[in-house]
């Protein structure tokens, strides 16, 4: 597979981040609407009735703040997954928040925990590790723009602040990064140029051999060069003949 098949522009990576922007947003607004609090929709840990926040306590935020905060990591790192990782990107989706959620459900304090941001970090996570793994240069730049945009996300897997689910962001963490390891994905295969192979003999290449150890420029016998060169002369008849 050629990066250009690989790395092609397809309509999820609009609709995946707007349907998961439209889906957190629509949510609060029922709960405006409602005047209702759902926060008991969240992951309640270690409680049989708190297990049906796993899937639902991605969709559910405590204040417009909380909401606008997980918004654009959200819409951007969906677009990153869906372009990049097209091939299992609903996998990663579906498994991060299943992982993240009972993971938040064993380790988590007794309170409710809500909010994308669990989510947020599996893609962080994920999106890191499966590039690094990966090996490709283009996949690196992007877990290095990772890094430099949300790289400060690591210091909230840990309990430095309080009111924030750090054990969601751990969880998610740790997710992002099971998966990278456990899901394959195809990656194209980079051009390497005939002096990039481990069989490249320097000595044969034509172009080297007029330059001795210390660069300098050296002559060489036509009869010395393997280069072969054919000159082709094409014709156009006149349209008048």
């Amino acid at each position: 597979m050629s990066d250009t098949n690989y790395f092609k522009f397809s309509n999820s990576v609009l609709i995946a981040p707007f349907l998961a922007v439209l889906s957190i947003w629509t949510v609060f607004w029922i709960e405006l609407q409602l005047g209702q609090n759902f926060n008991e929709f969240g992951i309640y840990p270690r409680r049989l009735i708190g297990l049906r926040g796993v899937v639902l306590s991605p969709f559910i935020h405590g204040s417009l703040e909380h909401l606008y905060n997980n918004t654009i990591p959200l819409a951007i790192l969906t677009a990153f997954l869906f372009y990049f990782y097209r091939s299992v990107a609903l996998k990663t989706l579906i498994w991060g928040v299943l992982i993240s959620g009972m993971l938040t459900w064993v380790i988590g304090r007794t309170s409710y925990h809500i909010g994308a941001s669990g989510i947020i970090y599996v893609l962080a996570s994920f999106i890191f590790f499966k590039g690094v793994f990966a090996k490709h240069f283009r996949l690196i730049a992007l877990s290095l723009v990772v890094v430099f945009i949300y790289g400060s996300m690591i210091w909230y897997i840990f309990p430095i602040e309080e009111g924030i689910s750090w054990e969601g962001h751990l969880s998610g963490f740790v997710a992002g990064l099971v998966l990278a390891v456990g899901l394959k994905v195809k990656v194209p295969k980079q051009k390497k140029y005939d002096w990039e192979r481990e069989d490249y003999n320097e000595e044969n290449d034509p172009f080297l051999k007029h330059f001795d150890d210390d660069g300098n420029f050296i002559e060489v016998p036509p009869e010395e060069t393997n280069a072969k060169i054919e000159i082709k002369y094409h014709y156009k008849k006149d349209s008048k003949d």
